[in-house]
């Protein structure tokens, strides 16, 4: 049951980062595209406020304040009881409100027809703007090398 949970919880995180990173635009093209929005009540409308971001020297190191980052949160609950959230960067409130419906709808029976609609595609491009973008700098990458003048 526990694996069950783990599983689950490893799965909503992956959804609901994914949500959090896309760019605005490209979420809510495709969330215009799903037709079957459901009626929901907020338990918390969208409210926008900042957030400290910590890092890690070399990604192990001792933790430090790197900066603040504005985020904009909700949550709601659909007529069925499924609770979701919205916790997304930057201002924009349809953006957060359009995440914690997925969320919600993602746990309901709704989540194939949302998986394909909406979370797959997004994946696909968000993964494809990475790869250009690793395209585009390996484009202006510079070897270096040592010639060896024929001194002993």
């Amino acid at each position: 049951m526990a694996d069950q949970t783990n599983i689950a919880n490893a799965a909503r995180q992956g959804w609901m980062g994914l949500l959090a990173r896309a760019p605005e635009g490209a979420l809510m093209a495709l969330w215009s595209k799903y037709d079957a929005r459901p009626d929901f009540e907020w338990l918390r409308s969208p409210e926008v406020g900042g957030v400290m971001v910590r890092g890690r020297t070399g990604g192990t190191g001792a933790p430090f304040n790197l900066g603040e980052m504005t985020v904009t949160r909700c949550s709601l609950v659909l007529n069925d009881g499924t609770v979701g959230h919205g916790y997304v960067q930057g201002r924009s409130k349809p953006k957060a409100e359009a995440a914690a419906l997925i969320d919600a709808l993602m746990q309901t029976s709704a989540a194939d027809a949302v998986r394909a609609q909406v979370i797959s595609p997004l994946k696909d491009q968000m993964e494809n703007a990475k790869t250009d973008r690793a395209a585009k700098a390996a484009a202006t990458k510079v070897e270096f090398f040592t010639m060896v003048r024929g001194e002993d």
